[in-house]
């Protein structure tokens, strides 16, 4: 089990360090629900990473390993798909970001969370977790790799519950912050918001580049005789 949250760990500080969730939270943390929508949308982000992760263990099974204990040939060649991808990823933010002192634009959703319901944050939060396409394929990736080891499915759950929880750190934190600082925390959570949002960009290009260079070595030191 140690080598399945070693395999997946990677991965998992990758989902952490999502720029617009971390943005989402913190907005959601300035609005008149904040004790609810906060800790909402962070549950929501946790059920949702933790759907694509049964899936996919799910589907892999008693196929994660060989019968000689070694990865299994369709989890390398998922892991060569999905480095692949992430570099694709990491090319279109690199070449998308904000040149100077040019404003990152922002999804035009999140002019609405100042009205969102705990029930629409937490349903944002399983959105962005599952469905944005850098975090589904690092949740695939992360689930791939505990699969490959071979473990019990207790184990492989286990494996993929720490793999949840440190990615979910990075819009956790906000809330922590929050809730331990109260008022206080307006001004450290409005410079983490507006370096992110200016930086976003850069942060996923740097992220995806180097997690998906990861996954291609892996798969291909795993592939070749």
């Amino acid at each position: 089990m140690g080598e399945a949250i070693g395999q997946s760990l990677p991965l998992a500080i990758g989902v952490a360090l999502s720029p617009v969730p971390i943005i989402a939270v913190v907005l959601m943390l300035t609005t008149p629900r904040a004790r609810s929508n906060g800790p909402a949308f962070v549950v929501g982000w946790l059920v949702g990473l933790g759907v694509v992760g049964a899936i996919v263990l799910a589907l892999a099974g008693p196929g994660g390993a060989s019968e000689e204990g070694q990865p299994a040939t369709w989890v390398s060649w998922l892991k060569l798909i999905l480095g692949l991808l992430l570099l694709l990823v990491a090319v279109r933010q690199f070449r998308g970001r904000p040149r100077g002192d040019e404003e990152a634009p922002l999804p035009k959703w999140m002019g609405a969370i100042d009205r969102f319901t705990p029930g629409q944050a937490l349903g944002g939060g399983a959105a962005l977790a599952a469905a944005n396409p850098k975090n589904l394929l690092l949740a695939v990736g992360g689930a791939a790799a505990i699969a490959q080891t071979g473990i019990p499915g207790s184990q492989q759950a286990i494996a993929y519950a720490v793999f949840a929880v440190i990615g979910t750190l990075g819009v956790g934190a906000p809330v922590g912050i929050y809730f331990s600082m109260g008022k206080r925390s307006g001004e450290l959570l409005g410079g983490l918001k507006d370096w992110m949002g200016h930086n976003n960009a850069v942060i996923m290009a740097v992220l995806c580049l180097v997690i998906g260079v990861k996954l291609i070595g892996d798969a291909l030191s795993a592939v070749t005789p």
